[in-house]
């Protein structure tokens, strides 16, 4: 009787099991479904130039909304929807050191009379001395470096002539998968001639750079090793 009664939950379970599978395989690449390629976050989408307003019926010529740009600026990017390149150049070191010495010690000792009903102890049995030392160490250091460039686009500007730009880089490599995010407040005046702005000179940084993958896995501790580095108290 048992061993009929589990056959329809093990259907039931095989059957969940192959919708997963399948809906997974059916997904599109643009789709974040099981087996698809992972969507960009929203913080980090891509924005796009908006569609132009209908031209002004005033009867001029020159409309300043049709994406107007002056001369003097080139081919920079200026308005929604245009690509910037970031130069990652982020090099920071940190370290910090410090030191404690301290000693102390006591003494204390009397002198009972020789003679006398209070001669009853010999002047080795009343003293008593202590002291305490401690010394102690730290030291700490702490250096990291990235480098490369990754390409964003301007999600918004702002009436004070600066931007704010947001993209991600996936790359999908034979072992894993490596994402670039970044984030921030750029300057017009900090933007180049070829439209490339170091990561120094975006306010509000925000980058991120991860990996997943079999190397990325074998470089951290098992999930039970990592319980017990937890709850241990050593």
């Amino acid at each position: 009787m048992s061993t009929s009664s589990s056959d329809p939950v093990r259907v039931a379970v095989a059957l969940c099991l192959g919708a997963i599978v399948l809906a997974g395989l059916n997904a599109s690449p643009a789709s974040a479904g099981l087996f698809g390629r992972k969507k960009p976050k929203v913080d980090y989408a891509p924005a796009y130039a908006p569609p132009p307003p209908p031209a002004a019926a005033n009867g001029a010529i020159f409309q300043s909304a049709n994406g107007y740009a002056p001369l003097i600026s080139g081919a920079r990017a200026a308005m929604v929807g245009d690509v910037l390149t970031i130069t990652l150049v982020e090099r920071t070191q940190a370290s910090k050191a410090s030191a404690a010495n301290t000693d102390r010690s006591g003494d204390i000792g009397l002198t009972p009379p020789t003679t006398g009903p209070l001669s009853l102890f010999s002047p080795s049995d009343i003293g008593a001395s202590g002291g305490s030392s401690f010394d102690g160490k730290g030291a700490a250091t702490q250096s990291n470096a990235l480098s490369g460039e990754i390409s964003v686009t301007i999600a918004a500007v702002y009436p004070n002539g600066t931007y704010l730009v947001r993209g991600e880089k996936l790359l999908t490599l034979n072992r894993g998968d490596e994402t670039i995010q970044i984030s921030g407040i750029v300057r017009a005046a900090d933007i180049g001639p070829d439209n490339r702005v170091l990561s120094t000179r975006v306010a509000d940084a925000r980058i991120s750079y991860a990996g997943k993958g079999d190397i990325a896995r074998a470089s951290k501790p098992g999930w039970l090793s990592h319980f017990f580095s937890i709850i241990s108290p050593f």
